[in-house]
């Protein structure tokens, strides 16, 4: 079994590194060892045939694969070799295609967001925003480039003081509050995660905003008969949650409620090109997620008379708020740990380092797009910055 495994991790291991089982320590590869693999058990050689991802994440969570090394070190000495990895479309069929039915997605939203608001209270800043920050200045903190990231956006809106905003995956509100205090605009946000919608709720009234914001528990396919009409819509991480074949559903439906000449922007995180997702992604962190290509959201924005005005990728972003997270994660990692388990912590530890070094590797990106229904001539000649 040790050739094997020495043999499969050799291919998609690009750099120098040892093994280290209970029959001693094996090198792979030439020059000085980045880091060392501890198998405290051998990886199943179908399961590892099946899924690469899966197999080694399953083994990490369980204690069975270690490291000597800072875990997203090493993952980021090879994730850009995902292309490499195994994966068994007609084993993973159940996995890789789940149901975009309203009830079903709703149930995999809520597995995730549902969580517990004191986890993600945790190692999320202030702000409670999930969505990568935007650090303007070296030295600017998590709670700083989150501030940044939805002041950037709002401004790419160019709101006035009375206008409607509608938030499409409004998470526990930051971008709405921020929206209605600094502009002065009037905002509904939708969500399905009922934790979300408890805490914004609270927010809200807690805040004195009653006047001019509003949450609901509501799925996107209601907006189109829902009868709601706003000047501007914004949705920042939540297309990723609407799988393949619905994005035309979720363009109409943003349509539908959008004025003439209104602005849309979307940010989300995305691919290179078209895939089914990670299927240890898929099955522990976001079940059904699947991340668009930016390719196959522009091509669908014409049919909904969609006219591009901006395209921006803040990829990079994304790493330092990943890292930031994780920090804020192993900074509470004993607490969750008693919390929620050992392997759980594992789970998530291994997500947040694991995704970061995919945004390093550039296997995944984050774009804005913003755009306007219809033509619409009277916005400033020149960017926001």
């Amino acid at each position: 079994m040790q050739e094997f495994i020495t043999d499969y991790l050799g291919e998609i291991i690009p750099v120098s590194f040892c093994i280290r089982t209970q029959k001693g320590v094996q090198k792979i590869g030439e020059g000085n060892p980045e880091f060392t693999v501890i198998l405290n058990k051998e990886p199943d050689k179908k399961e590892l045939f099946t899924s690469t991802s899966l197999a080694l994440g399953e083994g990490y969570m369980r204690g069975d694969i270690d490291t000597d090394r800072d875990l997203y070190e090493v993952l980021d000495l090879f994730m850009g070799q995902m292309g490499k990895f195994h994966k068994d479309k007609s084993a993973l069929r159940k996995l890789l295609h789940t149901s975009k039915g309203a009830k079903n997605q709703k149930k995999e939203v809520s597995s995730h967001y549902d969580i517990g608001n004191d986890f993600y209270s945790l190692w999320l800043d202030e702000s409670m925003s999930y969505s990568c920050g935007y650090f303007q200045n070296e030295e600017d903190t998590l709670y700083e480039a989150q501030i940044h990231k939805v002041d950037h956006i709002l401004e790419k809106l160019h709101l006035k003081e009375g206008e409607k905003l509608l938030d499409v995956g409004c998470g526990w509100g930051f971008l709405l509050k921020r929206a209605a205090e600094k502009y002065g605009v009037k905002g509904v946000g939708i969500t399905l995660s009922k934790e979300q919608y408890e805490k914004f709720s609270g927010d809200i009234q807690k805040e004195g905003l009653s006047d001019k914001l509003e949450v609901k528990l509501m799925d996107y396919r209601e907006l189109s008969d829902s009868g709601m009409q706003f000047d501007k819509v914004v949705s920042v991480g939540m297309i990723e949650h609407v799988g393949r074949g619905n994005y035309e559903l979720f363009m109409k439906n943003v349509e539908k409620v959008l004025k003439p000449g209104g602005l849309f922007l979307l940010h989300y995180i995305s691919a290179q090109k078209e895939h089914e997702g990670d299927p240890w992604v898929r099955k522990y962190i976001f079940p059904g997620g699947t991340i668009p290509s930016l390719r196959e959201i522009m091509n669908l924005l014409p049919e909904y008379n969609f006219y591009t005005l901006d395209v921006e990728s803040l990829r990079r972003h994304y790493t330092r708020t990943l890292l930031c997270w994780r920090e804020n994660f192993l900074n509470h990692r004993e607490e969750i740990a008693a919390e929620k388990g050992e392997e759980f912590a594992r789970m998530w530890e291994l997500y947040l380092a694991s995704c970061a070094a995919t945004f390093h590797n550039g296997i995944i990106d984050l774009h804005q797009i913003l755009v306007s229904k219809g033509v619409n001539n009277e916005l400033p000649m020149n960017r926001v910055v």
